[in-house]
C-alpha cells in the first residue's frame, strides 16, 4: 500500500469519526478526486514537522449549519453564522487532533496549529511539483463534507 494511500486511510477515518461522534451523523466516502474543489467556506490546520503539510475541510454553510445544529441541539435556523465557524474549526482540530495520536510513533508525527476558517467560492489548491494531496469527498444524502491534505 502507498503511503497516500495510508495517510488518506488515516485522515478519512479520523474525519468520519468525528463527525460521527459530535453529531451523530454517518458519513461514507464519495469519491477521491485530487480536483473536488472547495465549497464556500474551507476549515483550515497547518501540521508542521519532518513532513509538514496542511489539512483542510470543506462544506456549503448549509451542510456545516446541520453539523452544528446536531452538536448543539438548536434547531438550523436558530444556529448563528458565528456558530457555523466554530463547528467548522472543532472539526478541523478534533480530526487533526485524531490523526495527530494515531501518527505519533511514525515519521509523520506533526504538531498543530490554531485552526482557522477560510470563506469564499472557487478557490482551489495550486501546488509545486511533488506535492502530495490527499483528496475526498464525503456524504450521506444529507450533507457533504471534502477533505484535502496536501504535503
Amino acid at each position: 500500500m502507498d503511503m497516500d494511500h495510508s495517510l488518506g486511510l488515516v485522515f478519512s477515518d479520523s474525519l468520519i469519526e468525528v463527525i460521527s461522534t459530535v453529531s451523530g451523523t454517518a458519513l461514507e466516502i464519495l469519491s477521491q478526486d485530487k480536483d473536488n474543489g472547495f465549497d464556500d467556506i474551507t476549515g483550515m490546520m497547518s501540521l508542521s514537522g519532518n513532513k509538514p503539510g496542511t489539512l483542510f475541510v470543506s462544506a456549503n454553510n448549509n451542510d456545516v449549519r446541520m453539523l452544528c445544529s446536531y452538536m448543539i441541539g438548536v434547531p438550523p435556523e436558530e444556529v448563528a453564522q458565528n456558530d457555523i465557524y466554530d463547528t467548522l474549526c472543532e472539526i478541523v482540530n478534533m480530526t487533526a487532533g485524531s490523526v495527530k495520536l494515531r501518527l505519533s510513533d511514525t515519521d509523520y508525527a506533526f504538531s498543530l496549529s490554531q485552526p482557522f476558517v477560510l470563506k469564499g467560492d472557487g478557490m482551489s489548491i495550486i501546488a509545486k511539483d511533488k506535492t502530495h494531496i490527499i483528496s475526498r469527498t464525503f456524504g450521506n444524502g444529507r450533507i457533504s463534507v471534502k477533505l484535502k491534505v496536501v504535503y
